[in-house]
């Protein structure tokens, strides 16, 4: 008897989320993957779409260059990652529709910090992907008097447009 094995092709992601785990990862960009999900917007969130032993970049790099639309969620830890950095000027450099999130942040709060461990041309790359994603209208957010629901539905809505706005470009 032969066996047939059949690849299964994940669809690709329509939406990347891209955080700082530490500050957001159980909150904002866990109810959105949640809701865009539930939606039916296939998104990409790394403790969603990752198991144990996958590797960090490969799969990161191919759901950005698969998306569409990038959601930034800015937090006060945000600059301080690599990953973070990283990934926000990839979505910049492949112009994907970004919609930006500050989460308990301000625009002025958000600084490429040279500490010693980044080449001058990861510095430049990381700034100019920072300068570019700060000169996109964003969504303000104060997690201790904010509506949560609120947040999610103006960023939910916002994500859609995009999509639909991409789709059509």
């Amino acid at each position: 008897m032969q066996h047939f094995y059949r690849k299964i092709i994940q669809p690709t992601c329509q939406v990347f989320i891209n955080h700082r785990g530490i500050d957001t990862k159980k909150n904002v960009a866990g109810l959105l993957y949640k809701d865009l999900t539930s939606m039916g917007v296939r998104s990409f969130l790394d403790c969603k779409n990752m198991k144990l032993g996958d590797k960090l970049s490969p799969n990161i790099d191919k759901a950005i260059f698969d998306c569409k639309v990038g959601v930034v969620v800015f937090s006060p830890n945000y600059c301080d990652s690599y990953y973070c950095l990283h990934e926000l000027a990839l979505l910049m450099e492949t112009k994907k529709r970004a919609v930006p999130i500050l989460f308990d942040v301000e625009l002025s709060q958000l600084m490429v910090k040279d500490d010693g461990t980044r080449s001058q041309e990861q510095l430049l790359r990381y700034n100019l992907a920072l300068q570019e994603a700060k000169d996109t209208v964003a969504l303000p957010f104060d997690s201790l008097n904010g509506d949560w629901s609120e947040l999610l539905r103006k960023a939910a809505d916002a994500v859609i447009m995009n999509l639909m706005e991409a789709d059509h470009e």
